[in-house]
């Protein structure tokens, strides 16, 4: 006997498809399958006469479906022909009466009314009111294309699953209170409204054929080597029930990741085992696994669910469900007992992610596409991370539970198994600062941010811990980020423990990109010079010289991000002093070349870290500028930026650097009157493992310590011989400080920290001159130069009155270009060098 069994009901249909109008056609009769079950639209002949629906005259005449078959229950799929529900008409009007005859010679009837049993049938207009309370789509949800689809379609992917939708009529479930009784007839009695029944199914299991239960999570492990070590491509489906999206699990079991080296999340298992996915279903439901588009595995979820595993030939499904509890969680700081913003993250030993409410299990950054899931939640590789204030609440599964939670780099991560028992509802995780930065005059910014909201980054500068979030406006093409919260004003949040201040990012694709800090007014143009920063055909309309001199000329500060790149005007900006930091985004060799080549050419350049973060697969401040304030300054917006300007900086990407020169600061000056020694002294502490420890001078390492297992602490102290004006700077990281250990954000990132420097004059003022870099920038300038009038793309003059009001725009362009090479060859002829 099948488990669902289609009734033939052609002898009684009395009306064809054209009763639902302008539906009509759109009807298939014959063999159905709605929610994964069986139905028979028409009968086996697809209705005699042409007729497939059993459709009662209003008031008229019962109609007789014969059944003589014993059945748990049945199932009605129906629809309304009408409905005054949407002129005010009353719910629960009586639409029919079934009654059931059972061979024991009972008599079973069951009022059929309005939005309870039934309802309009989808072919109705937008509008009517809605499903009923007791009945079911026939249609059920679907997940979107997950690697594919429509372009209209492109963010709802990250809904993962659209409604379950009506697509002819409702089904509705009858079970017979005598199981083992034959039901022999049906009779339909009508009401006063109009209605159609499609197909009738007899239901031969103990089961309720449209899933209650919600979804559970299960194990899906491919036992074929060469399937499991396959590029991800794994689905799941379910005919009777509802499936997640499949996804990867942890490649390494929990207590591996609790026992190894600590980094900020997990790498990625990219392989196509193990795997999870949750499912509700009916005990019936045929779960299908597959790769690609081959089937390798299929069975039902109630023998998963009774054995709690199954295994085929090349697939193994095991329920990972231990129960779960909703609980409230709290974070405190261990020494003050309060509630501490941090980001969390939560996981049954297996792998499956229970993030809290309102936060996301599978953070959505690896679409491939520019449209991503950014703010209140990470992703690190495996790892999903919720921003938090210190409390949450959501379901975390009972017994077992991995706990990952961090706050920056200045408390002690916590990464842990926890116990959740039956009935517990509240949990208390406790997080211990190992040292103050702020306490010592230090205080932490990230120069680069996009996309957050103000208030967004508030969370997210608090969950890190960070000070400071210099949140940037821009453009991409015809996209503009951030437009509605410019202020010209600080944001500080209620306990003064996070300021937000929304700046420009001003770019050009050649010439390069240009941080500005501290606006009271914003600069325009944003962007210039066409793709890909401003609009497709732009012209050039101005420099990066002249946002500079506009920024300083309202009180802001200018940064060149991820300098060099793109390296057009830096050189110019650098030789005209425009700028008041650069920034450091990447652990580059090249990135740290070109940063001393400018140190070595006598310009004093303090160093800032920044994350350009732009998707949720950053943290904010993962590279952040400590800047150290004056003793007799007090913490704020303007304060922290003059801090930078001065050189009293360090980039940090996790270690805590410190370093002196003679007892003096980084961002000082140490006097010596002729050649001699200076005394070192530099240590740097971190919450990763460290394995090299330097001082550099003038671009060459001159001292160093190396931990060649890794170490928490690094510390060195010697003399080095000073024999001319030259600049020194400490840093830290993995082996030969280039290299081993990365960050597992969206650049990969190399864990380091490097100060500023502190400059060392011998003999009178500082000054150092390089030929080599100032022949570098002199390439770089007239290279500039060359693009301007050959390359960029212009408006006809005389077409166009341009922002600035000069008439000779090409000449307005080029004017800082050449106060730079004027500029260059002026620090040259003071040492009698001629540049050609």
């Amino acid at each position: 006997m099948q488990d669902y069994e289609p009734l033939d009901i052609s002898r009684s249909c009395n009306s064809g498809p054209e009763i639902l109008g302008s539906g009509a056609s759109d009807v298939e009769t014959g063999l159905r399958s709605f929610r994964g079950l069986p139905f028979m639209i028409g009968g086996l002949a697809g209705g005699l006469g042409g007729n497939s629906f059993i459709a009662p005259s209003p008031n008229g005449g019962s109609v007789f479906v014969p059944v003589g078959k014993p059945a748990k229950r049945v199932l009605l799929a129906h629809a309304l022909l009408e409905t005054k529900l949407a002129e005010g008409g009353k719910l629960g009007e009586p639409v029919a009466e079934y009654v059931f005859y059972l061979s024991s010679g009972r008599q079973e009837r069951v009022n059929i009314r309005e939005r309870f049993e039934i309802a309009a049938s989808p072919s109705f207009p937008p509008g009517t009111p809605g499903p009923p309370y007791r009945a079911v789509t026939d249609g059920k949800a679907t997940l979107m294309p997950r690697y594919e689809g429509e372009f209209d379609a492109a963010g709802k992917r990250q809904t993962e699953a659209t409604h379950a939708t009506a697509e002819l009529c409702w089904l509705w479930a009858w079970e017979n209170p005598e199981p083992d009784s034959s039901i022999e007839t049906i009779e339909i009695v009508p009401a006063e409204m109009r209605f159609f029944i499609a197909a009738i199914t007899l239901g031969h299991l103990d089961e309720h054929p449209f899933p209650r239960e919600g979804r559970r999570p299960a194990k899906i492990t491919l036992l074929d080597e060469a399937d499991a070590s396959q590029p991800f491509d794994v689905d799941v489906e379910v005919d009777r029930g509802d499936a997640t999206y499949v996804f990867p699990l942890p490649a390494v079991s929990s207590d591996e990741f609790l026992s190894a080296p600590y980094s900020w999340g997990q790498d990625d298992n990219e392989s196509s085992s193990p795997s999870y996915v949750e499912i509700s279903a009916t005990p019936s439901a045929t779960v299908t696994v597959k790769q690609g588009d081959a089937e390798i595995g299929k069975t039902t979820w109630g023998e998963v669910v009774d054995s709690g595993s199954v295994e085929t030939e090349k697939v193994k499904i095991e329920l990972i469900d231990p129960g779960k509890n909703w609980v409230h969680v709290t974070v405190v700081d261990e020494e003050t007992g309060r509630p501490i913003s941090c980001r969390v993250h939560f996981r049954s030993p297996d792998g499956v992610p229970y993030q809290p409410h309102g936060h996301h299990n599978q953070v959505n950054s690896n679409l491939g596409t520019f449209h991503n899931d950014v703010g209140g939640d990470l992703r690190l590789g495996q790892t999903a991370f919720a921003y938090i204030d210190g409390t949450c609440q959501g379901w975390l599964p009972r017994g077992e539970v991995v706990v990952d939670v961090s706050r920056g780099y200045e408390y002690e991560p916590l990464r842990t198994k926890v116990s959740i028992e039956p009935g517990q509802r509240e949990l208390e995780l406790r997080l211990k600062r190992w040292t103050n930065m702020n306490a010592q005059g230090w205080y932490s910014g990230d120069s680069h941010v996009h996309f957050l909201s103000p208030t967004g980054a508030h969370l997210e500068a608090q969950g890190e811990d960070l000070d400071v979030v210099n949140l940037l406006q821009s453009q991409w093409g015809s996209l503009f980020t951030n437009t509605e919260d410019f202020t010209g004003a600080a944001s500080v949040s209620e306990r003064g423990d996070s300021i937000v201040y929304v700046g420009q990012e001003n770019r050009q694709h050649f010439m390069g990109h240009m941080i500005l800090w501290g606006l009271k007014r914003p600069i325009m143009p944003w962007c210039s010079d066409g793709l890909g920063e401003a609009e497709i055909g732009g012209s050039m309309e101005t420099t990066l010289s002249y946002w500079a001199d506009e920024a300083h000329a309202q009180g802001g500060f200018v940064v060149n991000p991820h300098f060099p790149n793109p390296n057009g005007e830096p050189a110019t900006l650098v030789a005209t002093g425009r700028l008041d930091g650069v920034e450091m985004i990447r652990q580059t060799e090249f990135n740290h070349i070109e940063y001393y080549r400018y140190l070595n050419g006598g310009y004093r350049l303090p160093l800032v870290g920044g994350t350009d973060k732009m998707s949720s697969d950053v943290p904010v401040g993962l590279y952040r500028t400590y800047a150290k304030l004056p003793d007799d300054e007090e913490f704020g917006y303007n304060s922290w930026c003059r801090s930078v300007a001065s050189g009293r900086t360090f980039l940090s990407g996790g270690p805590i650097i410190h370093f002196s020169v003679d007892g003096k600061a980084i961002g000082d000056t140490v006097a010596i009157s002729g050649p001699g020694t200076v005394e070192v002294e530099a240590w740097a502490e971190s919450i990763f493992p460290m394995n090299v420890l330097q001082i550099v001078r003038d671009g060459e390492v001159v001292a160093q310590v190396e931990a060649t297992g890794g170490a928490r602490r690094l510390e060195l102290r010697e003399k080095i011989t000073i024999d001319k004006h030259t600049w020194l700077a400490a840093r830290c990281g993995g082996p030969e400080y280039m290299g081993s250990f990365y960050h597992i954000d969206a650049m990969a990132r190399g864990m380091f920290a490097h100060t500023s420097p502190i400059y060392v004059s011998v003999g009178g003022d500082w000054w150092m001159f390089s030929e080599e870099t100032a022949r570098y920038m002199l390439t770089l300038i007239e290279g500039s130069i060359s693009y301007i009038r050959e390359t960029s793309a212009q408006h006809t003059h005389g077409g166009v009155t341009h922002h600035h009001g000069q008439d000779d725009h090409i000449a307005y362009l080029e004017a800082p270009f050449h106060e730079a090479h004027a500029a260059v060859h002026e620090r040259a002829q003071r040492l009698g060098v001629r540049l050609l």
